[in-house]
């Protein structure tokens, strides 16, 4: 058969006519379900909830949000970058009142998408943003540190941290605790070496290998473990009460809703713009995108489960397994469910400690060690955006960690806005000129006075004012005033060129 028959046969096949990638993604959508499934069970377990919410609301990234315009090749599900904030979020308000939250941070991502508001995520400063992820890094690592170690992790971030050395000197003489800490090592070896493994065996996804095979030591040394705890899916799922909506009148519900609603669309538009970056196909529309997960996060909500992200890990897996359109990541969902469906009791022989291991090193991996020197070397003030409000995270909170970070960012741009340059040519005998550029504003102004005030009070003076791009009230002003004051003092009035329209 010949070549050109062969092609007139293929599309002469309506589902292939129809559907011209579904191989890749249905091979895909098997690829991003294995990715996805020890990270839902992982973050919900480190949320504090329990871990079929996790695969709900993967689940619900799959079928909901999947199903919608946005990013086509964008996965969404729960996030480790939002599980510090969920489990603080469920220690001081409890389960119920999370759906609520959920919900209320998918309600105004729905709104701001259709206000076309998804764009202006992008003015973002980066730093506050990977100072944000790096932040939150810290704190999950030192709080998964306690999981891995058997031990009960303090609230605080900063409590985790200094807690760390004497859980490791507790760990020492308690055969428990060895154990789990062997396991989650073991389970953080294996992903990290992954990447050496051969071709064949890296089409099993690292973190579903390391679960794995930690999950079969566990079993098979008969180790003395914590493990996951199932109450089945239907058990699990839990619609938050209407008398749990009053407590959105508390100023610190309200809050946690705010810093839902903003690090879940930063980090989904900008997992966006970094998978536009992967393929050649179509660009994220993003303020469909932020409608889609709006939807997902009200649906999420309504359920009781926990908020989604898309998540750039899936997403980077999605792409590189070939995907061509959305229905690999519904068909993800599919296999979430089915699994959820089928297979809950399967969850009751995952090691928590692996699972602990498995997002120790996720949260490493969003701590830019390597970035941050290189930024440190070329723009300081964007460093040191990042490192403050990284630190910030860890010592207060997420929320008002981002908003220091917010802070120091409009503060860095506004001073770099009111760069001026005042250049004076002094030949010594006859009139000194001075030219000012830039922007002029209130900021700048001590610097520029005292410049202009240091010029000779005998000699007659000419300001060019023409290379400003900017000049406000008050520097003009300031202006005005000194040149009438060196005019007072018996020389020449200052000659003053005005600023260009």
């Amino acid at each position: 058969m010949t070549s050109e028959n062969t092609s007139k046969k293929t599309n002469s096949n309506p589902f292939i006519s129809r559907f011209p990638y579904a191989r890749q993604d249905f091979a895909a959508s098997l690829v991003v379900f294995l990715v996805a499934l020890p990270l839902c069970v992982g973050v919900a377990v480190a949320s504090g909830v329990p871990a079929e919410l996790g695969l709900v609301t993967g689940i619900v990234g799959g079928l909901v949000t999947g199903l919608m315009r946005g990013s086509s090749l964008q996965v969404s599900g729960p996030a480790a970058g939002m599980t510090v904030l969920v489990f603080e979020a469920v220690k001081e308000y409890g389960l119920p009142v999370l759906g609520v939250i959920v919900l209320a941070s998918g309600v105004i991502q729905v709104a701001m998408g259709l206000l076309r508001l998804g764009r202006y995520f992008r003015a973002i400063s980066v730093s506050v943003v990977e100072g944000m992820l790096a932040g939150i890094g810290l704190v999950l690592v030192a709080g998964q540190l306690y999981p891995a170690l058997a031990a009960k992790a303090p609230d605080s971030g900063l409590g985790k941290i200094a807690g760390l050395p004497g859980a490791f000197w507790d760990a020492l003489g308690d055969g428990t605790a060895l154990s789990s800490l062997a396991v989650a090592a073991g389970t953080i070896a294996v992903l990290l070496l992954w990447k050496h493994a051969p071709a064949k065996v890296r089409t099993l996804p690292g973190p579903l290998a390391a679960v794995g095979l930690a999950t079969l030591a566990a079993f098979a040394l008969d180790l003395r473990v914590a493990t996951v705890e199932v109450q089945g899916l239907l058990g699990a799922v839990q619609p938050p009460p209407l008398s749990a909506f009053a407590e959105l009148a508390g100023v610190g519900v309200l809050g946690t809703v705010v810093a839902f609603t903003l690090i879940a669309s930063a980090e989904s538009l900008f997992s966006a713009a970094a998978v536009d970056r992967l393929h050649p196909g179509p660009r994220t529309e993003y303020d469909r995108e932020l409608v889609a997960q709006g939807t997902g996060n009200a649906v999420c909500g309504l359920l009781g489960a926990l908020p989604m992200t898309a998540v750039i890990v899936r997403s980077a897996a999605n792409v590189q397994a070939g995907a061509r359109t959305k229905a690999s990541r519904i068909l993800h969902g599919v296999w979430l469910l089915l699994f959820a469906a089928l297979l809950p009791d399967v969850l009751a022989y995952i090691p928590i400690p692996a699972l602990a291991g498995v997002l120790i090193h996720s949260g490493a991996k969003l701590v830019p060690v390597r970035a941050l020197a290189g930024l440190w070397r070329e723009h300081r003030g964007e460093a040191l955006i990042l490192a403050v409000t990284a630190v910030s995270i860890v010592a207060v909170s997420m929320f008002e960690g981002v908003l220091i970070g917010l802070a120091l960012a409009v503060v860095k741009t506004a001073w770099e806005a009111s760069h001026v340059k005042l250049e004076v040519i002094d030949k010594g005998a006859g009139p000194v000129d001075a030219y000012l550029s830039g922007n002029a504003t209130f900021l700048r102004l001590p610097k520029i006075l005292d410049s202009l005030e240091s010029l000779p009070q005998d000699r007659p003076v000419r300001l060019d004012l023409t290379g400003l791009h900017h000049l406000d009230h008050a520097c003009r002003t300031a202006l005005e005033n000194w040149a009438e004051r060196h005019s007072a003092a018996g020389t020449d009035p200052v000659k003053v060129t005005a600023q260009a329209a």
